[in-house]
């Protein structure tokens, strides 16, 4: 903000002029809210068509990956009528929605003074750019070419051409790479604390964080909400993380500090599941056994940013090369986010510098003449409604549930569905703060529609069904098994292509039923039943 000021008689009389703008403003604010309705806008399909034939079938820009980058350089693009691609991702580096979608509380994003999550946060701004004419494909990109213009841009799903790119993909969280990871990942040993907190084979256990920076504090004081103790090692002889963030954590009754702490290895106890941690002390090198039943990582991440290749110049750890706030060494190709912010990464200063890439693509499309506009017309405000995220289903019993009906919700309804349902059954597992679950429930009910009558869903939340968890085995959310005449088909855990989903389904569909019937689960079920591949 400029510091340079006017003088005090133009300042006051304009100081005033505003203060009756802002009230005029105010009060018709005040009438728009008090119908409870939001306007929205949109293309019309004339308009688009001509527009698109203008274009030669060339976006103006696409904007690979989401998270607070992403969804705010499509937030400005779409005001700025550039009607932009958005490919959120869905696996590679995350979940749509970046690393917020695995964070708890963001207590220091302006406008929330009582704090908000990670995956609320990342929900309204996801609405806000569809406000504004973003369009949204969960989908990885697979590969891009910019040796050519326009740049070529392949997803999962489709491919596209595009005069810009803005490139979002942000960070990945990095894992310590003991030699346990491979046989007790997800079996203890975690990433998200967000996402497998809430399983049951932490439920008042202890477990152990390693980090020392604001995201293994965070997910520190997560924990104590459901495990016994947690165990914070700290590499070094102090934290990183912010002094709120160090004074709450050694405030806690339920956390402590083990400083100059590494952990070089994992042990499974006699269920094959976490048992107990190697612990070395970085100032003497002594070792030490720590019991706990699950290790968290909260230790950095990595830049998503091998998609790109050598195509764009990267730093030696992999970070994009940005001049100008977001060039890249590609005129047309600008970047936004963790991708090339090593110093702040903060979702502040992650959507501050998504707000440059859109404003400086407009700028380069207009001085190249690649601009063509998508001019948006308002439609009659609608009645605000309950999107798939936002919907609270209760769960069934005998009075309510319906077998004709497709999707299905609590054991009850499992159980009903496991003895009686002919229909390929679809169990997700999820829990009330995990992200990655907010994403995969459209995901899934775009696959369930598919088959309509031949699929039955049910989704479980662990917190309130912890014993059908625990029965199944499920370490963590989303994790999706899938049944066919009581035989467990297969367990996919996190967020899959849907065409995953779809091979599992089709399989079952065209294949004969099983000659034997699997042996029944002891209660509850159907997760007992594991004759199926995992």
């Amino acid at each position: 903000m400029s510091t340079t000021t006017r003088s005090g008689v133009v300042h006051a009389l304009s100081g005033t002029t505003d203060v009756r703008r802002r009230r005029r403003h105010n009060a018709r604010a005040r009438t728009q809210r008090t119908c409870k309705t939001t306007t929205t806008t949109t293309t019309t399909r004339a308009a688009a068509s001509a527009q698109d034939d203008a274009s030669g079938g060339v976006e103006n820009v696409v904007i690979i990956g989401s998270g607070p980058a992403g969804y705010t350089a499509a937030i400005y693009a779409g005001r700025a009528n550039l009607r932009p691609l958005v490919f959120e991702g869905f696996q590679a580096g995350g979940v749509p929605g970046g690393q917020l979608m695995t964070t708890t509380e963001v207590e220091n994003f302006p406008g929330f003074p009582e704090g908000i999550t990670g995956p609320d946060l990342m929900d309204k701004m996801r609405k806000q750019a569809e406000r504004w004419g973003a369009v949204m494909h969960t989908e990885d990109v697979e590969t891009v070419d910019f040796s050519t213009r326009p740049f070529t841009i392949r997803s999962s799903d489709r491919e596209v051409k595009a005069n810009s790119v803005i490139l979002a993909t942000g960070a990945t969280a990095k894992r310590l790479g003991i030699p346990a990871e491979q046989t007790l990942w997800s079996k203890g040993i975690s990433a998200c604390a967000i996402c497998d907190g809430a399983s049951p084979i932490f439920k008042d256990e202890e477990v152990a964080v390693v980090g020392g920076g604001d995201t293994a504090t965070e997910e520190a004081v997560y924990l104590t909400k459901y495990c016994k103790h947690v165990h914070l090692l700290v590499r070094g002889p102090t934290m990183r993380a912010s002094k709120a963030m160090q004074d709450r954590v050694i405030q806690h009754k339920g956390i402590t500090v083990h400083y100059n702490t590494e952990c070089v290895d994992a042990l499974p106890n006699s269920k094959g599941l976490l048992g107990s941690l190697k612990l070395r002390d970085t100032a003497n090198g002594d070792e030490r056994r720590l019991n706990v039943k699950g290790l968290f990582y909260g230790i950095g991440h990595t830049p998503n940013s091998k998609i790109y290749g050598n195509q764009i110049e990267l730093d030696s750890a992999g970070y994009v090369v940005v001049k100008d706030g977001s060039k890249t060494s590609l005129e047309g190709v600008f970047s936004a986010g963790d991708l090339h912010d090593q110093e702040y990464r903060q979702a502040i200063t992650a959507a501050g510098s998504g707000c440059m890439a859109a404003i400086t693509v407009e700028r380069y499309l207009t001085e190249n003449n690649l601009l063509i506009e998508y001019h948006q017309s308002k439609q009659k405000a609608q009645p605000a409604s309950k999107t798939v995220e936002d919907a609270e289903p209760e769960a069934e019993d005998s009075e309510t549930f319906d077998i004709e009906a497709t999707k299905h919700y609590g054991q009850f309804a499992l159980r009903k569905l496991y003895h009686e349902s002919d229909r390929v059954l679809m169990v997700m597992y999820s829990s009330p703060t995990c992200g990655p679950c907010r994403r995969l429930k459209p995901m899934l009910d775009k696959v369930v529609q598919e088959y309509d009558s031949k699929v039955h869903y049910v989704e479980i939340d662990i917190v309130a069904d912890p014993e059908i968890a625990e029965a199944a085995g499920v370490a963590g959310t989303p994790t999706t098994q899938i049944f066919y005449k009581k035989e467990r088909l297969k367990v996919l855990s996190g967020v899959k292509m849907k065409s995953e989903y779809r091979e599992v389904i089709e399989s079952a569909i065209g294949a004969p039923a099983p000659a034997t019937e699997a042996p029944a689960p002891v209660a509850p079920e159907p997760v007992g039943a594991s004759s199926g591949k995992r």
